[in-house]
């Protein structure tokens, strides 16, 4: 359908000799709509209606929706925002291209044309969530972890170059290059799109998708950018646009410039910090104000990464001139750039300091306040200033270990039931909290000397030493978070430089790692002559990709494992990255904290949590003498200084030249061809999955639920590591017991999250994490539930009462509290949780992706009524549901509340099918099978 430019928004614009088409947003003010104080976020999702009018489901109506936006209101309007293209990585991007690849055999299979399933839009995969630490601290690390990379993944990316070939503009970025968001923001990122159809050129604002939550980090660039599970991104692939509401939008006001000591990472904590308490979940944040000037690009990016960790949607900064700087120094063409800055400032979306947008909310920070800081252990909100991290750590570790067990009441069993990384359950006013683990900082049980139980080990030259609690035995550069930001990055190689010349070195319990987001990182430590000081302490270069915070930090140090194990050690990971919750970084490590790459550095020469950094030495010059942290930490300066002379374009034009060729490993594997992938029944890596089998070419009607028995209790703030674990596979798991039976060795289990191309590991690995906890099955950890089929409903493992149940014809639902579906955009969370026979979850409240992801997969979130729980409603999980009312999407509309009957219990849930469109999804049962009757049509 053409577009009817009804707001007569249709015009040229002439750059460089060159005329672009582009829809002018100073148009609508000739129809009585202005739009200038505008957040620029909306400004671009306006251009996108403007553009993209009359079709699909864009109307006029919701032109005039948007440009009349009211700051103040509680969004309610759904409007269908098409992003200009799609990103993947590879966890979550080999699914999708199986679903792609299934929905062609299923195609071809209802009569219809299977090249149909084809990329819309312009689709960029990047492999970079692979490689594992297996190798680290020699200068052979690289080498043997991307050797053992593709010997673990070969079937994988076998798979990946079929689907290069046999789909149109989908292109891979082969493994060891850099890691998606790095190479999104220093490469893939046009900020400006351009189109060529009918002989037109057009240009509008880059917008993307990804499949990774943390794809709000281009928002640096003012690229209007989210993360969503890969089945909203398959649907975007095949030109479904996506439905939302138009947000609200907080304006977060920048004065000031950062002090002497503090990094980019202690301004993101902060702001984390700040955000999490105002309350973000599901908003547009903007940042304004004189003080956007002061803030550099990388930093800008490094803020934009942690979108997710504070929940929302993006965290953007408008164009100015750090954009095009930046843009020039990554080496953009100047034909690029001069259309970036004359478009931006043609449509009104360049950043001026003094004019303020209307915005929905405000927060103000003062950049000069910033002080060092870290967050930990669990949970990447919860900052600690520097000063007092020691303090924090023995706090911390004393709720771990050091508490009286005693049987928990009121505010305490909530806390005990609920997840490691959950936030603190809420409590009536007046109540005491008196066991949240935060809370002992400061306290009796954090002050003093923390406890102890030192364990000596016996390493492999011979020599002995003793770890204790506290001991910190990951120390990982890792994740798109830091390894974007040069100026991070350099103050950790200086600080190494400092500290090896003065006779320093890293502790020999602790498993070091580097793990650049791009190979523009190499160069210029190379040409600033850093590299020796960081391998001298074990910072050898390990990979270029998600490492350690993905939870790919690879075994520990063998005897170190075997002293933490034996003597149940409560031991420390700290990573430059931005998620550590409980379980993620690696089974054997309990508390883990975030930090700034250069302490990283700092706490691998200390070897300890249990330190205060300034006022305890790190060690012991080669001068005898104590050397402190102040000693070796590099000034603004000096960091600067050597930025300048060590970074320059030519390393990026140079390093991104032929990106997407891969080296000879890549290009000489044999790559399956035809349009329709052969799928081998021996693989263990990548099956047809079963979505789409008897899919009929129209929808049944929707039906109630009845009968229906609880899979799993679960606590506040269950994530989707909870759900769909990506980490290792655990030998004693279903999974393990399904790759024993199809001839894998367990030291070729690999990881969940390799594995996402077939369905029958993750079957078995959703809700694994060995640190689940399901009340259920009250005194286990790990995935396991009651089997009511059973007489007696004993304790088995999900999986298993799932396969039971679903024989016996009987529906299963979820009962979570707050927040369920944090962390990470993880598609299997949602598709394990439909293929274990779930049809609805009861929660409390919602992450924004996860909930998404469940009706995409037709399953039906539902929330308990405001105020009240599975605890309050005396729901033990032993109840048989009955979930009536959902019949009423039949009739073309949205029941506001369904009836739970729970034994005798009932109450109205509140039905979260937010959007006319979601509602589609769940009739069709999925997104995928609503795409593909779309297009069968």
């Amino acid at each position: 359908m053409n577009n009817p430019n009804s707001f007569g928004a249709r015009g040229s614009l002439d750059v460089g000799g060159k005329s672009y088409k582009i829809y002018r947003l100073n148009a609508l003010r000739d129809q009585g709509l202005d739009v200038s104080k505008l957040p620029y976020g909306l400004k671009v999702l306006l251009e996108n209606l403007l553009r993209n009018e009359g079709q699909g489901s864009v109307s006029a109506d919701d032109v005039r929706a948007l440009a009349q936006w009211d700051p103040s209101a509680q969004p309610n309007r759904e409007i269908a925002f098409t992003p200009a293209r799609v990103v993947l990585q590879d966890f979550t991007g080999v699914p999708a291209v199986v679903d792609l690849a299934a929905m062609r055999e299923a195609m071809q299979d209802l009569g219809g044309d299977p090249s149909l399933i084809n990329p819309l839009a312009p689709v960029e995969l990047v492999i970079d969530h692979s490689v594992i630490v297996d190798a680290f601290g020699t200068a052979s690390a690289f080498d043997q972890n991307v050797e053992i990379e593709y010997q673990r993944n070969i079937e994988r990316y076998q798979f990946l170059r079929w689907g290069q070939s046999a789909f149109d503009d989908f292109k891979v970025v082969p493994p060891g290059t850099g890691i998606v968001h790095q190479v999104n923001l220093e490469h893939l990122s046009r900020v400006v799109f351009t189109r060529e159809a009918d002989g037109e050129l057009t240009a509008y604002p880059d917008t993307c998708v990804g499949t990774d939550s943390h794809t709000p980090m281009v928002n640096g660039l003012g690229v209007v950018a989210w993360g969503v599970g890969g089945i909203e991104a398959e649907a975007g692939m095949l030109g479904q646009p996506i439905s939302m509401l138009i947000p609200r939008v907080v304006g977060f006001k920048l004065t000031g410039s950062l002090p002497e000591g503090s990094t980019a990472t202690d301004l993101v904590l902060t702001i984390t910090e700040m955000l999490r308490k105002h309350g973000v979940v599901g908003k547009f944040v903007e940042f304004y104000g004189p003080g956007v000037a002061a803030v550099p690009l990388a930093n800008r990016a490094t803020i934009g990464n942690m979108s997710p960790e504070y929940g929302s949607t993006i965290s953007i900064f408008p164009i100015d001139q750090v954009t095009l700087d930046y843009l020039r120094l990554t080496g953009r063409s100047e034909d690029q750039i001069a259309l970036v800055e004359a478009y931006a400032k043609e449509q009104g979306m360049w950043h001026d300091p003094e004019h303020e947008p209307s915005y929905s909310e405000t927060l103000e920070l003062d950049l000069s306040k910033v002080e060092p800081s870290i967050a930990g252990p669990k949970r990447p909100q919860d900052r600690i200033a520097l000063s007092e991290s020691q303090e924090a750590f023995r706090g911390a570790l004393a709720s771990l270990v050091g508490l009286p067990k005693q049987k928990p009441e009121g505010y305490d069993k909530a806390v005990s039931e609920s997840f490691p990384a959950s936030d603190p359950p809420s409590q009536t006013k007046g109540e005491v909290r008196s066991d949240a683990p935060t809370d002992h900082v400061g306290s009796d049980a954090g002050a003093g000397t923390a406890i102890s139980n030192p364990a000596t080990v016996a390493a492999a030259d011979g020599t002995s030493y003793e770890v204790d609690h506290g001991a910190v035995v990951i120390a990982a550069i890792t994740s798109c978070t830091n390894t974007s930001n040069p100026t991070v990055m350099m103050a950790a190689a200086l600080l190494a430089k400092n500290a090896v010349e003065r006779g320093l070195s890293r502790k020999p319990w602790v498993k070091t790692s580097l793990a650049p987001g791009s190979r523009v990182v190499t160069d210029y430590y190379n040409k600033a002559g850093l590299t020796p000081y960081l391998e001298a302490l074990g910072f050898n270069l390990v990979g270029y990709g998600c490492t350690t915070c993905i939870g790919n930090s690879g075994p520990l140090i063998p005897e170190v494992s075997q002293a933490v194990t034996s003597n149940d050690l409560s031991v420390v990971s700290v990573l430059s990255g931005n998620r550590n919750f409980e379980g993620r970084i690696h089974a054997e490590v309990k508390m883990n904290y975030l930090m700034s790459p250069p302490l990283v550095v700092a706490y691998a020469l200390a070897g300890t949590m249990n330190i205060d950094l300034f006022k305890d030495p790190l060690g012991t010059g080669k001068d005898g003498e104590p050397v402190f942290l102040k000693d070796i930490w590099p000034s603004a300066a000096d960091v600067a200084a050597v930025v300048d002379a060590s970074i320059a374009s030519d390393m990026y034009k140079k390093g991104y030249a032929d990106v997407f060729a891969g080296d000879e490993r890549w290009q000489g594997l044999p790559t399956p061809e035809g349009n329709i992938f052969e799928w081998d029944d021996a693989s263990t890596y990548v099956r047809k999955p079963p979505y789409f089998v008897d899919m009929p070419r129209e929808p049944a009607p929707v039906d109630d639920i009845s009968g229906a028995r609880v899979l799993a209790l679960l606590g506040d703030s269950v994530t989707t590591d909870h759900i769909s674990p990506a980490g290792s596979i655990s030998k004693t798991s279903p999974a393990a017991a399904y790759l024993t039976e199809h001839g894998v060795a367990p030291k070729d289990f690999n990881s969940y999250g390799s594995r996402r191309g077939n369905h029958e590991v993750m079957i078995r690995g959703t809700f694994a994490n060995v640190r689940l906890r399901n009340q259920l099955a009250p005194g286990t950890e790990g995935g396991f539930t009651r089997d009511f089929t059973q007489g007696g409903g004993p304790v088995t493992t999900i999986f298993d009462a799932s396969r039971n149940y679903i024989k016996a014809g009987i529906p299963l639902v979820l009962l979570a509290g707050k927040e369920y579906g944090s962390g990470s955009s993880r598609d299997w969370a949602a598709k394990g949780t439909v293929l274990l026979g779930v049809r609805a979850v009861i929660a409390e409240s919602y992450e924004r992706i996860h909930r998404s992801n469940l009706l995409g997969m037709g399953v039906l979130p539902l929330q308990f009524p405001e105020g009240q729980n599975a605890e309050t409603l005396g729901l033990t999980g032993e109840e048989t549901f009955t979930i009536t009312g959902i019949t009423g999407l039949n009739e073309d509309r949205i029941p506001e509340t369904v009836r739970v009957l729970a034994g005798s219990v009932a109450f109205d849930a509140i039905v979260r099918i937010d959007t006319p469109t979601e509602a589609e999804y769940y009739r069709h049962g999925g997104i995928m099978q609503f795409a593909l009757r779309n297009l069968l049509q």
